[in-house]
């Protein structure tokens, strides 16, 4: 299996067209049917649906497609890291982040190892703890930022000091808008928009589960996300009640937006995680380093 032709089956994923792939990628048309048909042969797999003016991915051409992504991502990853190992330190770095106020933290090291090593590129990638794990696993990612709780015993970590503080993020003419904290109780007849991640239990038994209790049945759920952008857009329609972190969306004086924390406090714990026993690009280590000695201050 060739990258060559990876990228040749991409790029016909992503037209939907044989035509506009063969002319992007200027090769003869026939020639790269003969290439995919060679491929889906020694994958022994269809991986098109070939209509009379379009194609489309059958179940395993996306599986396929979602591996072409990575092992390409993986081998451009490799050819950049051998390119730059020169005395001075350049390249590329790979973190993974959740919605939190540690990237602020993250934002700031970025911020002080550009100044000085303006030829390293920070590349972020934003995703719920389940994907960073993924990606940190197949090497696509050098950290992850995550929320705790989260099982994190397999990988080496960080605790960072500052925390997240839960609450609820709703419209300022709503109901519960008037009150300074908010009580499970409170939401318990309310429309909620919640994290897709917490209302399919994916939490261990701490954090905002623990503080929902044990039986999410009971709760009004309309609506899940997995970005708290787009519920704070579904909370300013006064759709629900969103159920996030502060510090993510706009709720200043000027916003139609307010946040109120949880009542009992909830607070969570921000850790970067990496590999354990993974070897490091210079650039990666100068930003390790970096993190080790903001969390010591």
């Amino acid at each position: 299996m060739e990258l060559r032709v990876l990228r040749y089956f991409l790029e016909i994923a992503r037209h939907g067209s044989f035509t506009k792939a063969a002319n992007l990628l200027h090769v003869s048309q026939p020639a790269l049917s003969k290439q995919i048909m060679d491929l889906e042969n020694e994958l022994e797999a269809k991986l098109f649906i070939r209509g009379s003016h379009s194609v489309s991915l059958t179940e395993d051409g996306f599986l396929l497609k979602k591996r072409a992504e990575e092992i390409l991502e993986i081998s451009e990853r490799t050819r950049s890291e051998f390119s730059n190992r020169r005395d001075d330190i350049s390249g590329e770095i790979y973190i993974g982040a959740g919605e939190t106020n540690g990237i602020r933290a993250i934002a700031d090291i970025a911020s002080e190892i550009r100044s000085k090593y303006p030829d390293i590129t920070l590349n972020f990638h934003s995703a719920n703890a389940e994907d960073i794990m993924e990606r940190l696993d197949k090497g696509l990612l050098d950290f992850g930022l995550i929320i705790q709780p989260a099982d994190i015993s397999k990988y080496d970590s960080l605790t960072l000091p500052s925390k997240d503080i839960w609450g609820v993020i709703m419209h300022k003419k709503s109901r519960l808008a008037s009150k300074k904290t908010i009580k499970r109780e409170d939401l318990l007849d309310e429309p909620l928009i919640m994290s897709k991640q917490i209302s399919r239990r994916i939490s261990n038994k701490g954090g905002l589960a623990k503080w929902l209790g044990p039986n999410m049945g009971r709760y009004n759920i309309v609506a899940r996300y997995n970005l708290l952008f787009n519920a704070s857009v579904m909370a300013s329609k006064q759709m629900g009640y969103v159920i996030g972190l502060d510090g993510i969306v706009d709720t200043s004086p000027d916003s139609v937006l307010c946040f109120k924390p949880l009542m009992p406090k909830l607070e969570s714990e921000m850790g970067i995680i990496w590999k354990k026993e993974r070897l490091f690009s210079p650039q990666a280590k100068l930003f390790l380093t970096k993190m080790k000695e903001y969390c010591e201050k």
